[in-house]
């Protein structure tokens, strides 16, 4: 497969693209474990004495843990993690995820819609950030004239989305959940997103100060990227808990088309493999980035 379209520009990367999983180091395995299954309802599909295999599909676990060896606290300047979001199949499989987290009595951070989705926000035990969400139908997105998504903030009508689940919640988050987005502190947003851009082939849907969203397939973001608190900052230390891998599954000839695009880019990233054929590239502040076929 050709890293160029017939016109001869650059193609961009492959739209069936999905996040597959996430990699997080935490402080105290054990206490992210009971977290992650007892209030955000993820099952526990495989632990070992220092990491742990969490998510909706046994076959395919959406959440990897890890514990670092003493642990530091994270720095709130530093790049890295703003938050890992987790895309529900309908409002009523989000709702059951809020009264769970409110049964569990773990306190939300913030709530908003955002017009393409409704959102809350909460931290983990180690303070990194989650969202929880689900889309709007995309006939209802909005765009403004130049073709981006119009994403805004404004208030959730709570009580209705609530309204959506009146049971006792379930333990488990509802099956088809996913992970459907990964938002990152950045030190430079124009940066960091020619690298997604122009080295990967996401395509930008939408901008607000100092953030750029981007995606593949024309979904509203798979990535967010900002520096309201990073900018010009570096990455936290080595011992700090936070986002270690963001694993991104698409199609054989997509992975085999988007090596020979970071080669070829100008953005200075040196692909490698992984024992797995996983295609590996870290961006320009040292995240982390895996691609893999299926």
């Amino acid at each position: 497969m050709s890293t160029f379209d017939a016109a001869g520009t650059s193609a961009p990367i492959d739209p069936e693209l999905s996040i597959d999983s996430v990699h997080l180091a935490v402080a105290d395995l054990g206490r992210s474990i009971d977290f992650y299954e007892r209030a955000l309802g993820l099952p526990l599909i495989e632990r070992t004495e220092d990491e742990a295999r969490l998510g909706p599909d046994a076959a395919r676990p959406a959440l990897r843990l890890s514990e670092v060896s003493e642990p530091v606290p994270v720095p709130v300047r530093a790049t890295g993690l703003f938050h890992v979001a987790w895309l529900h199949p309908t409002r009523a499989a989000l709702a059951a995820t809020i009264r769970r987290i409110a049964t569990a009595r773990w306190p939300f951070t913030g709530a908003a819609d955002h017009g393409v989705s409704e959102a809350l926000y909460l931290n983990d035990p180690d303070g990194l950030g989650i969202e929880i969400y689900a889309d709007r139908p995309r006939e209802r997105w909005r765009r403004s004239q130049d073709g981006s998504i119009e994403m805004v903030t404004l208030p959730l009508e709570v009580d209705d989305l609530l309204a959506q689940w009146l049971e006792q919640p379930s333990e488990t988050i509802e099956p088809g959940s996913s992970l459907g987005h990964v938002h990152l502190k950045v030190s430079d947003v124009p940066r960091a997103e020619a690298f997604y851009r122009d080295a990967l082939g996401f395509e930008e849907q939408a901008q607000i100060p100092s953030a750029a969203f981007l995606s593949a397939g024309g979904y509203h973001h798979h990535l967010g990227l900002n520096s309201w608190q990073s900018a010009g900052a570096g990455a936290a230390p080595a011992h700090a808990p936070g986002l270690r891998e963001v694993r991104f599954r698409l199609g054989r000839p997509g992975l085999t088309g988007l090596e020979s695009r970071i080669a070829a880019s100008a953005q200075g990233a040196q692909p490698s493999h992984a024992e797995d054929g996983s295609v590996l590239v870290r961006d320009p502040d040292g995240q982390l980035l895996s691609f893999t076929a299926g």
